[in-house]
């Protein structure tokens, strides 16, 4: 009996390094090599029988070698394979990589008589919810997938799915008429060729509302209005008005409208400006500019303008502050709001409602980027946060200049000096720095320099 319970105790102390290891099935009949135990006694039937595994792949054990033991005329314990020289042990990252909670080891079969009764509308319903590269590539299975983009109840179910982060519509120095989408889920690049836009002409993307992005020519002349991800694309009538000088451009969506239907507004130093409504398709002069706007608008073109609800905020220099339009009351109003000391390349921003501000703010050879939201009742720029030190630093000493690429909820600043090019995201929600990967050339590695951008929520629906 006392060599019985050593041998027990053996068993214990050879089932706690199977746990310690992280063998997937510490006890199971069917499970290869093994250690096979014969208990024999008088009093006993076969059903005392037991087994025990020794899971040699798994570093379960200190001892590979060859295993023979007798335990007298109690029982008999032996290896029924030779073993393996000790792997190094797994971690438990290792050992639960590509398994989901819940999950087993087997595949099931999908019931064909089961799925083929799956209701269409909760089809549609979960497609829309699928990644936008998950869906771009079923469309490619059959014809019916590929025609969802022209479904109303598909459209409606997008729809209904609260925003996600933006992604980001860049352009970069390297190949000024093709562009490069960053999406900040999975941290990814993409070059889409978007072949209505004119290939003679440098177009820039220079305002978005939902999941379209507005272009305009170096020359300041024509429009254009694409969704980037379905190509769904429209050249705009030409303006009324010609202006050569620079003009800054605002773009929102009509609320009132179930369509999609959009607005985009241009307006220059002189007070000019005109209205673009989608439904009419034509542009249109809504009156002069009201004598309280102090003229020239010494706009900051530099800083891209932002959109809530029906309104366009635009940056002005002189004097310091923000003037604004309602798209549909055509209401101008100017807000005087001192600009925070050592500041450069500012920007406007904006998330759920808030008007943000963004720029470099430059002491001595330090150089920081810094965050500040507007408070509505003092007309105050109040700093929120700050690009955290340890990146800071590297900035130290040099000629740093800043660009935003994206200003709505989750901002991209491309940060670049002659030693430098730096590409990160902040997410105002969160207060979160990321570092983005560098934009290479498709099948190359050279990585491009990012020239200007635009961020646009990813909508498969959206038609311009």
């Amino acid at each position: 009996m006392e060599e019985l319970a050593m041998l027990r105790q053996l068993i214990g102390q050879l089932q706690g390094l199977l746990n310690l290891y992280g063998s997937p099935h510490p006890f199971h009949l069917h499970h290869q090599p093994f250690l096979e135990l014969h208990h024999h006694n008088n009093n006993s039937n076969s059903n005392d029988n037991r087994w025990c595994v020794l899971d040699t792949n798994d570093g379960s054990a200190d001892d590979y070698c060859d295993l023979v033991m007798d335990a007298g005329n109690s029982g008999s314990f032996k290896m029924l394979e030779p073993s393996k020289p000790p792997p190094s042990k797994k971690s438990r990252k290792e050992r639960n990589r590509g398994k989901l909670p819940g999950t087993t080891g087997t595949t099931e079969a999908m019931d064909e008589e089961i799925w083929k009764e799956f209701p269409e509308d909760l089809f549609e319903a979960v497609i829309a919810r699928l990644p936008i590269a998950t869906f771009f590539r079923l469309r490619t299975v059959c014809q019916r997938w590929n025609s969802l983009l022209n479904s109303e109840s598909f459209s409606q179910h997008c729809a209904e799915i609260p925003q996600t982060n933006p992604w980001f519509y860049t352009i970069t120095h390297e190949n000024i008429n093709s562009g490069a989408m960053y999406d900040p889920s999975l941290k990814k690049w993409h070059h889409p060729a978007i072949s209505s836009l004119p290939s003679k002409r440098i177009v820039l993307p220079v305002a978005s509302a939902g999941g379209l992005v507005c272009f305009i020519d170096i020359g300041h002349v024509n429009f254009y209005v694409c969704n980037p991800l379905t190509q769904s694309f429209k050249e705009l009538p030409a303006r009324s008005v010609k202006v050569w000088s620079r003009i800054a451009v605002g773009m929102t969506l009509d609320r009132n409208a179930t369509n999609g239907a959009y607005k985009i507004l241009w307006v220059c130093r002189d007070g000019e400006y005109e209205v673009y409504e989608s439904l009419k398709n034509s542009w249109t002069r809504p009156g002069g500019m009201p004598s309280h706007i102090k003229l020239p608008l010494s706009l900051n073109f530099r800083s891209q303008p932002v959109s809530i609800d029906d309104t366009v905020y635009f940056m002005r220099s002189d004097p310091e502050g923000i003037v604004s339009y309602n798209m549909v009351t055509g209401v101008w109003n100017q807000f005087i709001i001192p600009a925070p000391l050592h500041l450069s390349d500012h920007t406007l921003a904006e998330c759920s409602g808030r008007i943000m501000l963004v720029g470099l703010l430059t002491k001595n050879a330090a150089t920081c980027v810094c965050i500040w939201e507007l408070q509505k009742m003092t007309l105050l720029w109040k700093e929120v946060d700050r690009m955290p030190n340890i990146w800071c630093l590297e900035f130290y000493g040099k000629h740093v200049r800043m660009t935003c690429l994206g200003n709505k909820g989750l901002l991209m600043l491309s940060l670049r000096s002659r030693q430098m090019n730096r590409l990160v995201t902040y997410n105002v929600r969160s207060r979160e720095w990321l570092k983005v990967p560098g934009c290479l050339v498709p099948h190359g590695r050279k990585r491009q320099w990012i020239a200007c951008g635009a961020a646009f929520h990813p909508c498969l629906t959206a038609i311009a």
